[in-house]
């Protein structure tokens, strides 16, 4: 009996993932009504850092960092949090929250990809198509909006693609930090390098545009802060507690489904809570990225999941 009811907890776990992730579009996009990008990831990773620096504290988690070469750690925050995170927030600002999480969701194909070329891991036929059958999704979501000029949109479209390409450059770079360095000590470093560049850069732009007074302003709005609360503690922190959980119990080939239904939960949220558009089009789009991230990943070596890619 206990056999058949050991996967309920770690596939209860991802979905509770896939679905904090999926709205985290949804609260960054509702935030930026309020806020700059470069503002809001300084809030947001700053929330976070504390918090694991307060659970480290209390030693509810082991961090031991003592000893350890932390400069190739630096690389890894410049495309994770950093190149990563100011593509999908800025992708988000220029485009709504549904295309961001179709957009994200080829992070596995970008994975698959760099590994083909950096690591030389070979790509069969199917997956090829696969791959394909992604791109023509992403541009067809393009091509819905009626123009392919270089507007804000468009721009917001490239913003995420750059997030993509970040987000496989991480996880190729990650391969071989995680030799030296747990998951939860490279989350740790991640998460107090995307707070000094994000605020250093943030308040250097509000000084720039007034006063560094006009950087803490946002935090007076109950929606900002619930925002900065749940993109900070439930979106980098918790959800990467139950990520860890869900990849150490399951195998690669169950994961891959649940990681598909974070771009249904963006999609879901952007619709009905700020009635985005999602018509034939959309959802056209949608079927083939999805379809294209279960194909490179099913008829081929599953890649390494990404650490924190996602929202």
């Amino acid at each position: 009996m206990r056999s058949k009811e050991s996967p309920a907890l770690p596939m209860l776990a991802g979905v509770g993932m896939a679905v904090i992730w999926g709205f985290s579009f949804l609260f960054t996009k509702e935030s930026l009504d309020y806020t700059f990008p470069l503002q809001l990831l300084g809030f947001r990773f700053g929330v976070a850092a504390l918090l694991l620096t307060g659970l480290k504290l209390t030693r509810v988690i082991h961090i031991n960092l003592r000893g350890k070469a932390i400069p190739p750690l630096f690389l890894l925050a410049l495309f994770q949090p950093g190149l990563y995170f100011l593509g999908e927030t800025w992708g988000v600002k220029w485009t709504s929250a549904s295309e961001a999480g179709m957009v994200i969701a080829l992070v596995p194909v970008a994975i698959a990809t760099m590994a083909a070329v950096f690591l030389k891991e070979k790509l069969n036929s199917k997956q090829v198509l696969s791959i394909g059958a992604s791109v023509l999704g992403v541009i067809i979501i393009v091509a819905a909006q009626g123009s392919l000029q270089f507007g804000k949109h468009l721009w917001g479209i490239t913003a995420l693609l750059m997030a993509v390409l970040a987000a496989g450059a991480y996880s190729i770079l990650a391969r071989h930090s995680s030799q030296k360095f747990t998951p939860l000590e490279i989350t740790y470093v991640m998460m107090w390098a995307g707070t000094v560049i994000f605020n250093v850069l943030g308040i250097g732009q509000s000084v720039w545009q007034g006063s560094f007074f006009n950087y803490l302003a946002p935090l007076q709005k109950t929606s900002v802060l619930w925002a900065v609360f749940y993109l900070g503690v439930l979106s980098s922190v918790l959800a990467f507690f139950l990520s860890n959980y869900m990849y150490a119990k399951l195998p690669a080939s169950q994961t891959a489904p649940i990681l598909n239904l974070i771009t249904v939960v963006s999609v879901f949220s952007g619709v009905a809570f700020r009635g985005e558009l999602f018509g034939w089009q959309q959802a056209a789009g949608i079927i083939l990225i999805i379809l294209g991230v279960w194909g490179t990943n099913v008829f081929g070596r599953p890649a390494a999941s990404p650490l924190a890619e996602s929202a």
